[in-house]
Parts: C-alpha cells; structure tokens; sequence
C-alpha cells in the first residue's frame, strides 16, 4: 500500500471541512451538505481499488 493515499485522503478530508464550515457560515447549509457527500464519494472512488485488493487477498488467503 502506497503512503500518499493516505496524505490524499488526509488532504481531501481538511479541504472538505474548511469549505463546509464557510459554507455552514454563509449560510449555505444545502451546499455544504453537497460538497460533504461530494467528498466522501471521491474518497470512496481512491479507496475502493485498495478495498478491491483486500478482499481478494482474503479470499486467496482463505481458499474461498
């Protein structure tokens, strides 16, 4: 497993809360709301290979 996902995942995560609080904070709830699940589906989109390897690992591992 490559470390940068890790810092991809850790810089998506800060950028995701500063833009949702100024958001919150103009009063742009529903937007903020957006941009949030936004970021989980691009989080979901990098993790999802890792996800994908870790199952057939096991499944390998296993014999299933």
């Amino acid at each position: 497993m490559d470390i940068s996902i890790v810092f991809r995942i850790a810089a998506a995560g800060i950028l995701i809360a500063v833009l949702n609080q100024v958001l919150i904070r103009a009063g742009r709830e529903e937007q903020a709301m957006l941009t949030t699940l936004a970021g989980l589906v691009v989080v979901l989109y990098w993790v999802i290979q890792y996800i994908s390897n870790l199952f057939e690992t096991v499944r390998t591992l296993f014999s299933l």
